[in-house]
């Protein structure tokens, strides 16, 4: 299990599973919450027999944003400012650059920056009974937390600021007719069904998953042309691996491979 205050943390068949932990809050957040939420995925990403990472929330909440009550008095424009790019900016960079699938399992709202948190994250799963929310234009805010970049990558200009600008409850079907999420699942059984998918995850080749995130996140701020020539050169680093090698003898074989990860 873990040693923190706000979050759990427990690693199992190649899998890091890290809950937030403030259910009576519906898992908002604190600045300790998002320091050892910074924590935990530092050691996911440096724990070579993590091979995939599932990020939830406890109870009925995957994340309601930022607890307001973090806050003593008068909020002022420089206290934001500093507070997003000292507690929030760590957190979306260190899920945005570990090279392991990163799965959030939303189990419930997801509001405000929780909803970054989890449009952060490579891949979602949605409980029936679960929805997204861009909170902030309700309260004369703009999306942070990464909010802007990623809704725009995933759904286009159009949409994206449409859900930014209306502040309405997105469910989860209909985030995954818009793309914001990969599967659905039935309330009943969802944890177990995120888990499975995580640790599927955790069988493919590790070192070749991470490459194909970093050359995906490039490529979105890159031509063509310079997506190919980062792709070769990728390719050259897997090429090394025992993965591929694996890979390659296995289909030759004709068998499933049986990767490791490295």
């Amino acid at each position: 299990m873990s040693n923190y205050e706000t979050i759990l943390y427990q690693t199992d068949n190649s899998v890091a599973t890290i809950t937030l932990n403030r259910p009576e809050r519906l898992n908002a957040f604190i600045d300790e919450m998002l320091a050892e939420l910074g924590k935990a995925l530092k050691s996911a990403g440096k724990d070579s027999t993590v091979r995939a990472i599932l990020l939830t929330g406890a109870g009925k909440g995957f994340c309601a944003g930022q607890d307001v009550g973090n806050f003593s008095g008068e909020i002022s424009d420089n206290q934001i400012y500093e507070h997003l790019m000292h507690h929030y900016l760590p957190v979306i960079k260190l899920i945005h650059t570990i090279e392991k699938p990163i799965v959030a399992a939303v189990n419930g709202v997801a509001a405000g920056a929780g909803a970054s948190l989890a449009l952060a994250c490579d891949l979602r799963i949605m409980s029936q009974t679960a929805y997204l929310l861009q909170a902030f234009s309700n309260i004369g805010f703009v999306p942070d937390s990464g909010s802007t970049w990623y809704l725009v990558r995933q759904v286009g200009y159009s949409r994206a600021f449409e859900l930014a600008i209306e502040g309405e409850r997105i469910p989860a079907n209909r985030c995954f007719e818009l793309g914001l999420t990969n599967r659905v699942a039935e309330p009943e059984g969802f944890m177990d069904e995120a888990k499975a998918w995580a640790e599927k995850l955790a069988q493919r080749p590790t070192y070749a998953v991470g490459l194909t995130k970093r050359a995906m996140n490039r490529a979105m701020t890159s031509t063509l042309l310079e997506a190919i020539e980062y792709e070769a050169h990728l390719q050259q680093l897997a090429a090394k691996s025992e993965d591929f090698i694996e890979g390659t003898q296995a289909f030759r074989k004709k068998r499933p491979p049986v990767f490791k990860g490295r």
